[in-house]
């Protein structure tokens, strides 16, 4: 029979996937440069299932990507804008080289510069899509937002990612947005739900910091590249869907009180964003906010559901609606050791007012001494001055207050109380598992129940007013006839008599006998070592493990050989005897 001979590796899965060098000299770019593109494009190495096959045989270690991905590659404008900026370095180069300036000048003036906007496009088809994935920009931008600037990155990255992170901010507090808070030991977790999205995010603690050695920050960068246009695009279409200008502008009264500040303070495009960035004004709109008012829906039932669920469902939102206005009325004022922009940022997110000392930040909007004060926030063990008309409390009140939906009792939250768990509010627990007693004394508030140490005071405070009651009955029986007092004391010592029973009833206590446990030392050493075994495996390197597990797995194998052996020897034996006995019986 005719036809052309099959070769080998030339079909099936190895026709499917393409080294990286391989694909890096078919789009005819550096190593940095396809890292980028395909950073931009969303595309990530694939692990074939069977790895020798596509290797052509060989099993040294190699990074394989999708042909078709690579393909999709090709056509890619940017690509083109790649090869136009290296061309500029090189003749940038050489024009530094000779010392022609005016050509150092020309060249510098038409440096070539590509957008992101079809590609932000092109991955994000629709507006939810590039909702449910910004959680990774909001994190990078906030994170792009704290770095100094000590060349490691453009000052233009962290002065773009300052102004887009602060325009979110201005957002969510505008939207009311924000859900729940969380301080780790990472920075502040943040979540808030965005047209029925739950985006969450953390923002880094504010430290001065050496940055680390081993990142690898023009990855981070190209990351940030992408991000930022991203955010870029969801600010404008979220700004748009409020009724907001964009970029962001203050409100009148508030650009007024802006520039009666600004005149001492520093150039009017800087004391601008830090106004924007103080988050303590309301911004401005495109129609005035009277006309602006939202029309309440009609409820009706979603399909399938049910009148309780609709109930249930109207319950909750009255629920979040009241949540969103928890600080409304309240006025803070912050003092200049707390974190501010995050304390500003959460209350004005529930409708309070809050303000500062004007040395630690613009945008102060009423000082210290104003009687209107609500609530102080103070993190020291006392303070020198204090008003009798409001509460000294302790930045874990506002974030506690957050996550438990309601205005907590601020005793446990005084100047130098010790202050209760800080309990995540991302942990849901199931039926049956443990429930810190911090959380069951939230859960009975907001339930509208008292704790059990309310209980026990409203107790004594119970017994107290029984006692100060016998007491009067007292005084009024010495002032009857004897006669009716020995009636009354008789009467009395029986009521006693009946409430001891009752008491004793009510505090016996059911005793089982407990079982002595036998311990069994052997087998205690031996659970011992077995564990020590484990943790010792588990502690192993990468290279040692690997050697551990073939070690083992010939091991294995030998003892199974062994058992069949046995197994057949036996059957063997057990033939041989039945045939033997059948031999003696003829």
């Amino acid at each position: 029979m005719g036809g052309t001979q099959k070769k080998k590796f030339e079909r099936g899965s190895a026709t499917n996937y393409i080294t990286r060098n391989r694909a890096r000299k078919k789009l005819q770019l550096s190593l940095p440069d396809f890292r980028r593109l395909c950073i931009l494009k969303g595309i990530y190495p694939h692990e074939p299932k069977h790895k020798k096959k596509v290797n052509k045989g060989s099993t040294a270690p190699r990074t394989f990507y999708l042909l078709k991905d690579i393909r999709f590659l090709l056509h890619e404008p940017i690509v083109g804008k790649f090869r136009e900026y290296k061309i500029f370095v090189r003749k940038l180069k050489r024009a530094y080289g000779k010392t022609e300036w005016s050509a150092v000048e020309r060249l510098r003036e038409n440096k070539p510069t590509y957008k992101l906007d079809h590609i932000i496009k092109e991955r994000y088809p629709t507006f939810i899509d590039a909702l449910r994935d910004i959680d990774d920009a909001l994190c990078m931008c906030f994170l792009f937002s704290t770095f100094a600037r000590t060349g490691k990155c453009h000052v233009q990255t962290i002065q773009l990612c300052r102004r887009l992170t602060v325009e979110w901010m201005n957002f969510v507090v505008t939207s009311r947005a924000l859900r729940k808070v969380f301080i780790s030991i990472k920075g502040i977790y943040y979540q808030a739900e965005v047209m029925g999205q739950l985006i969450t995010w953390l923002v880094p603690f504010q430290f001065s910091h050496d940055h680390p050695t081993d990142v690898d920050y023009r990855v981070m960068a190209t990351f940030t590249e992408m991000y930022t246009t991203l955010l870029g695009f969801v600010n404008f279409r979220l700004y748009h869907s409020l009724n907001l200008l964009y970029p962001p502008k203050l409100d009148s009264k508030a650009e007024s009180e802006l520039k009666e500040d600004s005149e001492d303070y520093a150039m009017d495009s800087e004391s601008y964003l830090e106004k924007l960035s103080a988050l303590s004004s309301s911004l401005a709109r495109v129609v005035s906010s009277a006309e602006d008012e939202e029309a309440e829906l009609d409820q009706f039932p979603v399909e399938g559901e049910n009148v309780e669920m609709m109930e249930a469902r109207e319950k909750e939102q009255r629920q979040l609606e009241a949540q969103k206005k928890m600080f409304e009325g309240l006025k803070f004022f912050l003092n200049r050791e707390v974190p501010r922009e995050s304390l500003a940022f959460v209350i004005r997110c529930f409708g309070g007012e809050v303000s500062w000392d004007k040395s630690v930040c613009i945008g102060a909007t009423y000082e210290m001494n104003d009687e209107t004060i609500t609530h102080h926030v103070v993190d020291r063990p006392n303070v020198d001055k204090q008003y009798i008309n409001r509460y000294y409390i302790q930045p874990q009140w506002v974030y506690d207050c957050v996550n438990a939906k309601m205005l907590l009792p601020v005793e446990d939250y005084f100047i130098g109380v010790t202050l209760p768990p800080h309990l995540s509010p991302f942990v849901e627990e199931k039926e049956g598992d443990y429930v810190p007693p911090e959380k069951l004394k939230i859960m009975a508030l907001q339930r509208g129940e008292k704790s059990v140490e309310q209980q026990e005071d409203d107790e004594d405070d119970d017994e107290d007013d029984e006692e100060e009651d016998e007491d009067e009955e007292e005084e009024e029986e010495d002032d009857n006839d004897d006669d009716n007092a020995d009636e009354e004391e008789e009467a009395e010592e029986k009521n006693l008599k009946k409430m001891e029973e009752q008491r004793s009833k009510s505090l016996q206590v059911k005793v089982t006998p407990g079982k002595v446990k036998a311990e069994n030392p052997a087998r205690l050493e031996q659970e011992e070592k077995a564990e020590e075994k484990r943790l010792a495996i588990m502690m192993m390197k990468k290279k040692e493990k690997y050697l551990y597990d073939k070690i083992m797995f010939g091991k294995k194998r030998k003892v199974r050989e062994a058992n069949k052996l046995a197994a057949k020897r036996k059957a063997h034996d057990d033939a041989e005897k039945a045939k033997k006995k059948k031999k003696t019986k003829k």
